[in-house]
């Protein structure tokens, strides 16, 4: 059995223009502080990480090495959600996403979508220059405002889409197998990808791609009310990585999963910082070491409540004492007689 490896931090949600969450210099120092020993890049923001220059320096990438190791710590993985996210966004999205593209590619979804697949193949080669072996995303989404079947869906719709998903990945993944980096698409609710069923039916799309794999994230399991730890069983060959949020599903007369419009305060269910919600990580974190996850336990921190700085202070020893540290024998090794295969036999009765 393998120790997972932890504790990191996924850096997006802490990242602002005061320091020290300014620059990747101050804001490694920060995270060591705290205790990190990793942390997950976010690859659109150029306070932290440039990427067209990762993927085509190796000098940037030891220098971006460098900054990090002067604190003790090391990339864990370079994420492109708000990029992937574009690979496949279905019109009734354009607008609000068209946030996350840079000028150049607003209010034009084929450029929007070219400039996106583009960040992706740049992030299979930043991912190389780096020593990396997973990459952090999201899939995008063509059939999101289709989820529930009402009106009754076309036949062939879902498949349609799902093709269509498939078709924008297979070169992203190919890209990502020549430089033997894997991609984990977070299951996530707003993606295709958003359950077990609907990650079969793309795995299935990609015909069984060796690179299509996932980003384990128990809190929206806990949101949409699915059994998270027989997720770990199922799947746990293609989870290649780990968000460690927490989250708590309280369900009313008045709301339940879909939430009722309301914010995130007053939803059914909220994220909620480590230790706060109802995951139940000390299982989680067994599944892991029992499948010989190799990966990290990132934290992601979403919380509707505490400050993210109390947040990430928490983060750091809470993942620590989940961590287990694997044994390398059996516990009960010392009643061992040894291995005598002729006494074996003789016990079995046999000549």
């Amino acid at each position: 059995m393998k120790t997972l490896k932890g504790p990191a931090i996924f850096l997006a949600q802490f990242l602002s223009d005061t320091a020290p969450f300014n620059s990747l210099d101050s804001i490694a120092g920060w995270v060591a502080s705290l205790g990190f020993k990793g942390v997950q890049i976010p690859t659109w923001d150029k306070r932290v990480f440039d990427l067209e220059q990762a993927a085509n320096s190796t000098e940037y990438c030891q220098q971006f090495l460098a900054t990090l190791a002067k604190h003790g710590l090391v990339p864990t993985e370079l994420s492109t959600h708000l990029q992937g996210q574009l690979v496949a966004v279905h019109p009734a999205y354009d607008e609000m996403f068209d946030g996350f593209a840079p000028e150049s590619v607003r209010g034009n979804p084929t450029a929007r979508q070219a400039w996106a697949v583009e960040q992706m193949m740049l992030a299979a080669k930043a991912s190389k220059n780096l020593g990396l072996k997973a990459h952090a995303t999201f899939s995008g989404a063509l059939l999101w405002p289709y989820l529930y079947p009402w009106p009754q869906r076309p036949a062939g719709l879902v498949d349609a889409g799902f093709a269509e998903l498939a078709k924008r990945w297979k070169p992203i993944l190919d890209a990502f197998d020549a430089v033997g980096v894997d991609v984990c698409y977070e299951i996530h609710p707003g993606e295709d990808l958003h359950d077990g069923a609907t990650f079969e039916r793309f795995l299935k799309a990609v015909d069984n791609h060796p690179r299509c794999n996932i980003l384990f994230d128990p809190s929206h399991f806990v949101l949409q009310q699915l059994d998270y730890l027989a997720f770990i069983d199922r799947y746990h060959d293609r989870i290649k990585m780990f968000h460690v949020k927490d989250a708590e599903f309280n369900p009313t007369a008045q709301q339940g999963v879909y939430g009722g419009y309301e914010s995130w305060v007053d939803r059914a269910g909220r994220f909620r910082s480590l230790g706060d919600g109802q995951v139940d990580f000390k299982q989680i974190f067994s599944k892991f070491a029992a499948y010989n996850y190799e990966g990290w336990a990132v934290l992601e921190w979403e919380c509707c409540l505490k400050h993210p700085e109390v947040g990430a202070a928490e983060g750091a020893p809470f993942i620590a004492q989940h961590i287990i540290k694997v044994t390398e024998r059996a516990f009960d090794d010392f009643a061992s007689g040894g291995t005598d295969h002729a006494a074996n036999r003789r016990i079995l009765g046999l000549k």
